[in-house]
């Protein structure tokens, strides 16, 4: 009886794996509104100066 291949199982999990996250992402992507940048920087906090 032949042993099993160990590594070869553990390759086609994390190509599995990757696939799916790759899908995921791209689902993410797809379903994000188009007016958002991916880059764009974070709103800038209120400077009213109604703090302190």
């Amino acid at each position: 009886m032949a042993k099993p291949n160990y590594s070869f199982e553990k390759k086609q999990r994390e190509l599995a794996k990757k696939k799916k996250q790759d899908e995921k992402l791209a689902k993410k992507q797809s379903t994000r509104e188009p007016g958002q940048d991916e880059n764009a920087p974070p709103a800038a906090p209120d400077t009213s100066g109604g703090g302190r």
